[in-house]
């Protein structure tokens, strides 16, 4: 990376060295490389770190880079796609869509995802306060890194043959759950996307402190008889951009920034 010359900018002087840093990033750095730190970088661009500060941490705010734990600043990996629109329709895991389950554990739903649940379980009762559901978790990973964490709830009444499958715990009795689930028709879905904060247990799933900025995407499965499954997925806010496309449709992206 070589200097440049800041003081004429009419840009703030963060904002112009974030600049020279992205073209930077896509020119000098690979993937997962750690830049090196503030004192070296504020040195070679002639900022002060302060102002090193502000740029890298809009670039980090952008997806470009990622500060993580014991490791230090290193450039984020490529992003991918993610539909969050209804316009095509499959179960959880019925191709290859970058998740990998991790477990499945029977017990209560929360109060949010039971009052998704009571607009009709996939055998068309209402759905009682103290009825377990399946809860299988999964992860989306990118380039070996966690990008997104999913909860799907699946009632009883949507996996009726479960009981009488014998499978251990871990990956292997969620794939037997998202399996057993793919066996309904599909009728459709909804979605919804909002801002939220990491809890600690998705923080921890997903490297990132506490209270970080997470977009929750909640979806409803349905088949004729009601709401057969309900996911609620958690995804780092920095790896994520939403798109509104002609149709309405909304788009969750992990794509590369090209340098402006």
């Amino acid at each position: 990376m070589g200097t440049t010359q800041l003081e004429t900018a009419p840009e703030p002087k963060y904002w112009h060295l974030k600049t020279v840093l992205s073209e930077a990033l896509d020119q000098d750095f690979a993937v997962g490389e750690v830049l090196p730190n503030e004192r070296e970088l504020a040195a070679r661009f002639g900022v002060a770190r302060a102002t090193l500060r502000q740029a890298l941490e809009q670039l980090e705010l952008e997806g470009r880079l990622q500060r993580r734990r014991g490791v230090g600043t290193t450039v984020a990996p490529p992003r991918v796609g993610v539909a969050v629109g209804s316009t095509q329709h499959s179960w959880p895991g019925e191709s290859v869509d970058g998740w990998e389950p991790v477990d499945a554990v029977e017990g209560l739903p929360p109060a949010t995802v039971l009052a998704l649940l009571r607009t009709g379980t996939a055998g068309g009762a209402g759905f009682a306060a103290d009825e377990p559901v399946q809860t299988v978790r999964r992860t989306r990973v990118t380039q070996g890194q966690v990008v997104a964490a999913e909860l799907l709830y699946v009632p009883a009444a949507s996996v009726p043959g479960l009981p009488a499958i014998e499978a251990p715990a871990g990956p292997a009795r969620a794939r037997v759950v998202l399996r057993e689930l793919q066996r309904l028709v599909l009728e459709g879905q909804d979605r919804s996307v909002e801002l939220g904060s990491a809890r600690a247990d998705d923080a921890r799933e997903l490297d990132r402190l506490p209270g970080a900025p997470v977009l929750l995407v909640t979806t409803r499965y349905f088949t004729a008889a009601g709401t057969a499954a309900v996911s609620v997925a958690t995804y780092r806010a920095d790896t994520c951009r939403l798109t509104f496309g002609d149709s309405g449709d909304v788009e969750i992206t992990h794509e590369p920034r090209v340098a402006s």
